[in-house]
């Protein structure tokens, strides 16, 4: 590997490192606000999962501000792309459908009640007022944000020049999926289907904001899903769902495939 991909994947190290560090913290930061509370009632809280959210995004904007040290926008491809008005609602209209279908194929293969996402459904069923919007901010805008920022727009970047493309997308999604690895393994395969799809877009349109979006919506769409109780768990019900996203997502990738940049002006 070239000098500049090991670079890549040491700061990628610096990153998860980084997560763990502030992790920690933030558990003994909770910990210390509330000692009554059983470590495991407190770790499997929403408080929790908001507090460590905020603790990978913090660790993967500072290991960019610090190791990267971008520039320029153009350093992350914040610039913008070709993607405005009906492309971008594509964009994010492939994103939902991509993950409802796979959210669907969880319940269809009997994973759903495994892994971390168990968790996550769990504390934020029912949550409302100030803890629904936190968890709204923080696991919709901040978290998808800070990691399309670090992964599409530092990663992916530097991975695709050195690379191309089809490699280069391949290798930031395994690594956005091992940051999401659980003990039943499901949240990984999810976050790297994922992963690729953004991907993909990012490739497509040459800039990473629509990514950000695509990725703020899913995850802000999801979260008031879950609390609102949208969850379906009926088998029959997500077999229906789960074909038709799967038909709406090869639609939209279909129609992004063909779509082409505005012509420039004179």
């Amino acid at each position: 590997m070239t000098r500049e991909v090991w670079r890549v994947f040491a700061t990628y190290v610096a990153a998860v490192a980084g997560i763990f560090v502030a992790s920690s913290m933030a558990i003994v930061t909770l910990k210390s606000m509330f000692p009554e509370t059983p470590d495991q009632a407190l770790l499997a809280s929403l408080s929790a999962l908001i507090a460590g959210s905020l603790a990978s995004s913090f660790a993967l904007i500072v290991t960019l501000l610090a190791v990267v040290q971008p520039e320029a926008p153009a350093a992350l491809r914040l610039a913008p792309g070709w993607e405005t008005g009906r492309a971008l609602a594509m964009m994010v209209l492939g994103m939902l459908a991509l993950g409802q279908m796979l959210d669907s194929l969880t319940w269809l293969l009997g994973l759903a009640q495994r892994g971390s996402m168990v968790i996550v459904r769990r504390v934020l069923e029912g949550a409302v007022g100030p803890d629904l919007f936190a968890a709204v901010v923080v696991f919709g805008v901040i978290a998808g944000v800070a990691e399309e920022l670090f992964f599409r727009g530092y990663m992916q970047t530097r991975l695709v020049q050195a690379w191309g493309a089809p490699r280069g997308v391949a290798a930031t999604a395994a690594c956005f999926g091992v940051l999401h690895v659980d003990i039943a393994g499901v949240h990984i395969v999810l976050a790297f289907a994922m992963g690729v799809y953004l991907g993909l877009v990012v490739e497509r349109t040459g800039s990473v904001l629509p990514a950000i979006v695509c990725h703020v919506v899913n995850n802000v769409v999801y979260t008031l899903q879950t609390a609102l109780g949208g969850t379906v768990e009926d088998r029959a019900t997500n077999g229906v769902i789960a074909a038709a996203c799967a038909l709406l997502f090869a639609l939209c990738l279909a129609w992004l495939r063909r779509a082409a940049p505005p012509p420039a002006r004179a």
